[in-house]
């Protein structure tokens, strides 16, 4: 990756860098990461949280508004406008969990409902923030709502306008009883809607900057036998199961996987694949083994590689597959698709961005981390709205509180972590919303 642009403040904007980062107030933000924790917020069911943004905003000093997409969910945007002349800016992060909170949850995440950090309810030990979603998303909402406090409280005299948003559906679900909400469509819902950014910033996990993210595609693919009978002994004409052949069909699937996350990384973006599940017959019917066994997976989608050309990819290995196995009998369906987003690495914002990194973090930004990871920030530049990706450590280490393995309820939150982030993406934001357009490289 090519060194970033030097840029050096002005005097001027440095002073108002300084001012408007004394005012970053880690209490505060600490207490609107607790509120926002203790309002449950599936995706397509963040109605009140999303209002409650919207009256949040506005006490900061954001014309602000909750943008409806049905009853039970919407939007929230606000708008801090400069004197003329600028960019417009947008701070962005979704604001949906990744789980119901319920015990729909069980057993498939693998713990016990009592964890702290999957609980959709705040509980706050010292400097930790624990509960659903409070890290991812909330912690990334939490905070730069802060940037946007302390900025205005600061009295920067902004050129750009400041726009700052939060979203339903940018958890990469297909909740199909709320309107299918998902798959980036609260973000789809503002910027189709008058919400038209020159530059965004997303917040998401990792301590790097990133110009492009991924998209993804869901496939299910089925393994196919007959109806059988407990009874029936191994042999028998006509009897096929489809269980067993499956259980060698997940193991060419995973191989694939993990050659095809190889074969299609270039850029920033390794685009890995995992088997989220498989489903077979009736637990309540144990004596009838199911005629039909699905395994369904998502894999990665790397910008310079379409949605089209990756189901190709998959056609022939399930093609090779029964070539290699005649005695498979498969068939299968691409159920959803999301393209990736790229910026140009020298554009404005990601510039900008990697200025205020290397402003906090004293040293070069290098090449970052390989990234698999799918947001919002992918539809943002399919709507041509040039983004960073900018982040914190994370998952947060030495937490006090027992919290579930793996991904759990990505629900603990250590608010000294938030605060460099913050300071990095100030930085931009001032960088950005105190320069004419020209300046900026825009018409």
């Amino acid at each position: 990756m090519e060194p970033t642009i030097a840029l050096p403040f002005s005097p001027e904007q440095q002073g108002w860098y300084e001012k408007a980062c004394a005012r970053i107030d880690a209490r505060r933000l600490q207490q609107l990461l607790s509120n926002l924790t203790d309002i449950h917020s599936p995706t397509g069911a963040v109605r009140d949280i999303n209002q409650f943004m919207a009256g949040y905003m506005s006490s900061v000093g954001l014309s602000s508004a909750y943008r409806p997409m049905n009853a039970g969910t919407g939007n929230a945007v606000g708008e801090k406008r400069g004197s003329g002349g600028g960019a417009a800016l947008m701070l962005y992060a979704p604001i949906d969990t990744h789980l119901e909170g319920d015990a729909s949850d069980q057993p498939w995440t693998g713990t016990t409902a009592d964890h702290v950090d999957l609980q959709p309810a705040a509980k706050t030990v010292g400097d930790w923030v624990y509960g659903l979603g409070s890290s991812n998303p909330k912690a990334m909402v939490a905070t730069l709502t802060e940037v946007a406090a302390a900025l205005i409280e600061a009295d920067v005299p902004l050129v750009g306008d400041l726009i700052l948003a939060t979203a339903d559906g940018g958890m990469p679900a297909d909740i199909a009883d709320r309107d299918h909400a998902g798959m980036s469509g609260g973000i789809t819902h503002l910027l189709s809607r008058g919400v038209a950014p020159d530059f965004a910033i997303i917040m998401k996990p990792w301590n790097w900057v990133y110009h492009e993210e991924p998209g993804m595609g869901w496939f299910k693919l089925r393994v196919k036998g007959t109806l059988g009978y407990a009874g029936v002994p191994r042999g028998t004409p006509g009897f096929r199961s489809s269980v067993v052949p499956a259980a060698h069909v997940i193991l060419e699937l995973e191989q694939w996987l993990v050659d095809y996350a190889e074969r299609n990384t270039s850029g920033v973006v390794k685009p890995h694949g995992w088997i989220a599940g498989v489903r077979a017959g009736w637990p309540e019917r144990p004596a009838f083994p199911s005629a039909v066994t699905e395994i369904f997976f998502d894999v990665r989608i790397n910008p310079r590689t379409s949605p089209g050309e990756v189901k190709a990819q998959f056609a022939q290995f399930v093609a090779d597959l029964r070539a290699r196995h005649p005695e498979l009998d498969l068939d299968w369906e691409m159920y959803g698709s999301v393209p990736g987003g790229t910026t140009s690495p020298s554009n404005w914002i990601v510039q900008s961005a990697r200025r205020g990194w290397e402003h906090i973090e004293a040293r070069p930004h290098g090449i970052p981390e390989l990234l698999g990871g799918q947001t919002d920030g992918a539809a943002l530049r399919r709507f041509g709205i040039p983004t960073a990706r900018i982040g914190w450590p994370w998952p947060a280490q030495g937490s006090p509180e027992s919290v579930a393995e793996g991904l759990g309820g990505m629900g603990a939150t250590y608010v000294p972590d938030l605060l460099p982030c913050a300071r990095k993406i100030m930085y931009a934001v001032i960088d950005t919303l105190t320069r004419g357009r020209a300046e900026l490289g825009l018409r």
